[in-house]
C-alpha cells in the first residue's frame, strides 16, 4: 500500500512567490527517490499557505529523499522563506478517483452503462 507524505509549509512575509518556486524545483527531484507522484499546492485565499503531498511505496524511500542532500539543501537556503517547524505526516492511501473528460472524438457513453455522460469514473 502507497503511503503519502503530506508537507505544509507556511511562507515568511513577501516570500510566497520565492517559496512557491523552490517548491516546483524541490518537487520533481522526489521522483528520483521512488516517489510515484507529486502535488504541490498554493492557497487561493491564504497565498502564503502551502501543501505538498508526496506519494512513495516505502517509508524508507521518503526519508531517504527528506534527508538527502538536495532536500537538505534546499531547507538550509530558503530557512528564513518558510515558518518552522517543518513537520511532515505520513498516511495510507486509501481510496483515489477521479473524474475524466471523454476524449475527443470518442463516443458518449450509452444510458444505462457503466460510465456517466459527462465522463468515467477511473
Amino acid at each position: 500500500m502507497a503511503g503519502v507524505v503530506q508537507l505544509p509549509w507556511y511562507a515568511t512575509g513577501f516570500r510566497g512567490d520565492d517559496l512557491e518556486a523552490a517548491l516546483q524545483q524541490i518537487a520533481p527531484i522526489s521522483l528520483r527517490y521512488g516517489a510515484g507522484r507529486y502535488e504541490v499546492f498554493r492557497g487561493r485565499e491564504d497565498r502564503y499557505k502551502f501543501l505538498m503531498s508526496i506519494e512513495f511505496d516505502s517509508h524508507a524511500d521518503w526519508e531517504a529523499y527528506w534527508f538527502g542532500e538536495e532536500f537538505t539543501d534546499m531547507r538550509a537556503s530558503t530557512s528564513s522563506w518558510y515558518q518552522v517547524p517543518l513537520l511532515y505526516t505520513w498516511s495510507d492511501l486509501v481510496a483515489v478517483g477521479e473524474l475524466r473528460a471523454p476524449e475527443a472524438g470518442a463516443e458518449p457513453a450509452a444510458a444505462g452503462g457503466n460510465g456517466t455522460e459527462r465522463g468515467d469514473i477511473v
